[in-house]
């Protein structure tokens, strides 16, 4: 079969199609680092006030990590 474009030979559709891929990956990637931001800066905003504990998992080998996020900020007790 010949390709759909006999301007160019078929290396060069494949060549297209494997760019196109890589736009989309690197489109995918730029998204997920987007939405890490916005969990961190929402995270951030929340440890100023107060102390935050996270936990989490290794999905490899099940063992918990947890992390205590603590802001500059003191926390004020009954006057």
């Amino acid at each position: 079969m010949q390709p759909q474009d006999r301007g160019r030979p078929s290396g060069q559709v494949k060549k297209d199609l494997d760019t196109g891929q890589l736009v989309k990956r690197l489109d995918m990637i730029d998204e997920r680092l987007d939405n890490m931001d916005s969990i961190v800066t929402s995270l951030v905003e929340r440890v100023m006030g107060r102390p935050l504990v996270m936990e989490v998992t290794c999905p490899s080998c099940g063992q918990t990590v947890q992390v205590n996020v603590t802001g500059g900020v003191r926390l004020r007790g009954k006057e």
